[in-house]
């Protein structure tokens, strides 16, 4: 079951965020943040369940509803950090807690290291840093980069003839979801146009990243946290083959069922992720 939301919009100086607002006014004021190609229905099943938080689901620029990036721009992982700090000071928040999924718990890690004196806590759902390269591959993942944002003016995005389509294409894409999760996606993710639907999604999100961060500098940013974390690793997601990683970043994990999308993907996935934050926020 999902809980209806109220949605706002943050005209930020250099872009507009839509947004869908959670819980009492007088709650823990917390910054949601979900991933890659999502949107900020990402929520819709988890932050109900969320006792005593005054939740603010962004659409991450060039996601859902909110603004794209001029011509010209990108969509860097610092770009992103400024935006949620933008938003935070548009909402009053001085000291605030972020809640993020990949993506958005990668960004959520950035900010919470950069500038710990604003962070009270940190939740992350599968997602902390992002993937790493070494020295060595940074010129031919820049061509690359470059090559791809050349061929991007020439690709059209794909219309669908109904929402069924687009809900069946978004279940089998490069993160599976549920039939239930890409509905939910699309019903803020979609928009009309002549001869069918398509995703409202920025298609310069697409494009490889020209740069990646080495092992050491990720792990720094980890380290540089002060404040309660907690990380929540779903058992068939992304991070939990890799070992090496986990066992350096020195944060509190919980291991859960389910997959990426293990919070939104069904109803008792997201009871379990909520009992554990529902825990970890109420820790004095």
């Amino acid at each position: 079951m999902t809980a209806p939301a109220r949605e706002i919009r943050l005209s930020l100086p250099h872009i507009e965020l839509a947004a869908q607002v959670y819980g009492p006014e007088d709650g823990r004021p917390v910054l949601a943040l979900h991933g890659w190609l999502d949107n900020a229905n990402s929520f819709a099943r988890l932050a109900p369940k969320l006792a005593g938080l005054r939740i603010v689901a962004l659409d991450l620029a060039g996601h859902g509803c909110s603004g794209h990036r001029p011509v010209g721009a990108g969509y860097a992982l610092w770009d992103y950090v400024h935006d949620v700090l933008e938003a935070a000071d548009q909402l009053g928040w001085q000291r605030f807690s972020l809640l993020g999924h990949s993506l958005g718990g990668i960004v959520a890690t950035l900010l919470a290291s950069a500038l710990p004196e604003r962070i009270e806590r940190l939740a992350l759902i599968d997602g902390v840093v992002p993937p790493l390269g070494v020295a060595e591959e940074g010129p031919l993942r820049l061509g690359e980069a470059l090559r791809a944002q050349q061929g991007l003016r020439h690709k059209r995005k794909s219309v669908y003839p109904d929402i069924d389509r687009a809900v069946l294409a978004r279940m089998r894409g490069r993160i599976a979801v549920s039939h239930e999760a890409a509905a939910l996606l699309a019903a803020r993710g979609l928009e009309a146009l002549a001869g069918g639907f398509s995703w409202r999604s920025d298609s310069r999100l697409t494009l490889p990243s020209p740069l990646r961060l080495g092992e050491e500098q990720a792990l720094a940013y980890v380290q540089a946290i002060r404040c309660p974390s907690l990380l929540i690793l779903a058992e068939q997601g992304l991070l939990v083959k890799n070992t090496a990683l986990l066992a350096q970043l020195r944060l509190p994990m919980q291991a859960l069922p389910g997959g990426h999308h293990l919070h939104l993907d069904d109803d008792a996935g997201a009871k379990l992720v909520a009992d554990c934050f529902n825990r970890f926020f109420a820790i004095p």
